[in-house]
């Protein structure tokens, strides 16, 4: 019952690790700056590790076997490990050795206690055990590369022994006829590791293992199981290509911290751009704005600067003819040149974002043209925008395309004096702007004959 309830505690000791790593590895495998891991394609994450010591038939935590005295013996292992992230990993461990004790020591009597076993020395043949290993202390701020960490390690696994007992005055025998015993086994440990390069680290640990039974030193004295210590040092080898760091030493919260730095100083970067940007368009916009003789017309487009106060002018901001009132002229629009006109807008287009005035377009201005000059009649060019864009640019492209036609219609032999053109922007919709169909009925050129 012990033996099964045991099994079930270190499954789910193994597993716990295993479930944490799924759910918190970073999936995204060339980034160096995660903070949990980094990527198995950007960091190293196997290694090998060979090791050897010393063993004693005691623990730090939870004191010695059934002897008095601990005597030293001599331990060897290996083992292979997986960094799943920078402070966790996987470690399957081998070790072998000698672990022995006596009863010499006397308990305060002045003399060794009276048992039925003098001394023992246990072969370790192997314990084949997996842990999870947690590494401590490896934030540094000051240096993105530590070159020492604290790590702790628990798990468990088998362990294979055969012991040898001397009773007192007696001769040395097998425990157990023959000679094997295999018990559940639980290592505890902690240890210092030093980074000699990025591919060897030198490995300082002690482990406390702790059996599932009392019979590692073949004696069977009082309420307590056996357990053993092993005191090591050993060399690790990073697997991997070189030019790969290895995924243990990762500093992920000071290179995280590093790169929050980086962005910070780009968002300022781009917040200066935006503030110089800003400031440019003000000045450009301030610039369109300036009309010094007060005729409507924007210096950047009035050819025709300091025109007198009150007079009409055309859209370049020349002034338009004086009306000759002595000689009224009785102009008669008929319902034909009405919709001689409406034809012309209704076929009126432009390239996109341009002035240019489409091919298709012309058969019915030429139309217009004629009539202005068969008749003698005036027209009134206002060009319109949607709401899309900035304001003073669809002031612009308003009264650009107005002139457009106007240019046309003189080009064809139109009084230039008889064409008024005017651009007045997004300000004066006759759809609401929030549809295409909309915007498209807000993109106009209005004719107006008299």
């Amino acid at each position: 019952m012990k033996k099964t309830m045991l099994r079930w505690v270190i499954c789910a000791m193994t597993a716990s690790p295993l479930l944490s790593v799924a759910q918190s590895t970073d999936p995204a495998p060339n980034k160096h700056s995660s903070l949990f891991g980094g990527g198995g394609m950007s960091y190293r994450t196997f290694s090998l590790g060979i090791n050897g010591g010393v063993t004693a038939p005691s623990v730090l935590i939870g004191g010695s076997n059934d002897f008095t005295k601990s005597k030293v013996g001599y331990g060897y292992g290996a083992y292979a490990k997986w960094q799943l992230l920078h402070f966790f990993a996987l470690r399957a461990d081998y070790m072998g050795g000698r672990i022995q004790g006596d009863q010499s020591r006397d308990l305060g009597n002045g003399r060794p206690p009276g048992r039925d076993v003098e001394s023992f020395e246990t072969r370790l043949k192997y314990t084949a055990t997996l842990s999870g290993v947690f590494n401590f202390a490896s934030i540094n701020w000051a240096y993105r590369k530590p070159i020492a960490q604290l790590y702790a390690s628990v798990g468990g696994g088998l362990a294979g022994y055969s012991p040898r007992i001397t009773p007192p005055g007696g001769s040395e025998t097998e425990y157990k006829t023959d000679g094997n015993i295999k018990e559940l086994i639980i290592p505890v440990g902690a240890g210092i590791k030093f980074r000699l390069n990025d591919f060897m680290n030198l490995d300082l640990g002690y482990t406390m293992n702790f059996l599932d039974a009392d019979n590692f030193d073949g004696f069977n004295y009082g309420p307590s199981k056996d357990r053993f210590s092993y005191g090591y040092a050993g060399l690790e080898f990073a697997l991997g290509a070189r030019t790969k760091p290895q995924l243990q030493w990762h500093n992920g919260p000071a290179i995280m911290y590093d790169d929050m730095l980086a962005q910070r100083d780009q968002l300022r970067l781009e917040l200066e751009a935006e503030k110089n940007n800003n400031a440019k368009l003000a000045a450009d916009v301030a610039k369109l704005q300036v009309d010094s003789d007060g005729d409507g017309v924007s210096d950047i487009f009035d050819k025709c600067p300091n025109t007198p106060a009150g007079d009409r002018v055309d859209g370049s901001g020349c002034s338009l003819p004086k009306p000759d009132t002595a000689r009224p002229v009785q102009v008669i629009i008929t319902d034909d040149d009405r919709r001689l006109v409406r034809n012309a807008i209704d076929n009126l287009e432009f390239e996109t974002g341009k002035s240019n005035i489409r091919p298709k377009s012309h058969a019915s201005l030429d139309e217009v043209a004629a009539l202005l000059i068969r008749k003698n009649l005036s027209l009134k060019l206002a060009g319109h925008t949607d709401n899309t864009g900035n304001r003073a640019l669809n002031m612009r492209l308003s009264k650009d395309r107005a002139e457009s036609v106007k240019s046309y219609l003189v080009g064809k032999g139109v009084n230039p004096s008889r064409i008024e053109a005017t651009g007045y922007g997004q300000d004066q919709p006759i759809a609401s702007n929030k549809t295409a169909a909309g915007r498209q009925q807000n993109r106009r050129v209005e004719f107006t004959i008299y």
